[in-house]
């Protein structure tokens, strides 16, 4: 199976920041990760991360997150290797 990489913003409110969600998501699924940039606070969290493994053990971590209550959106390549 192939490996790809995406690149997206992990955005979640209060009841998650204190939640260790980057752990817990390193620990479930086989997946590097790099953390491009990250600003939390005690009421919110946005956290740019780019994930590479199999594309359904991306597509799984993805829902996960999701199912979790963090809002996934895509990065535009300039935003982050700028």
């Amino acid at each position: 199976m192939a490996r790809e990489k995406q690149r997206l913003w992990l955005t979640f409110g209060e009841a998650l920041c204190q939640r260790p969600i980057i752990w817990e998501l390193s620990r479930s699924f086989d997946l590097a990760f790099n953390i491009r940039s990250a600003q939390v606070t005690q009421t919110t969290g946005i956290v740019a991360i780019e994930l590479e493994g199999e594309r359904e053990v991306l597509k799984r971590a993805i829902q996960w997150l999701e199912k979790t209550g963090v809002a996934v959106e895509p990065v535009e390549l300039s935003t982050i290797e700028g």
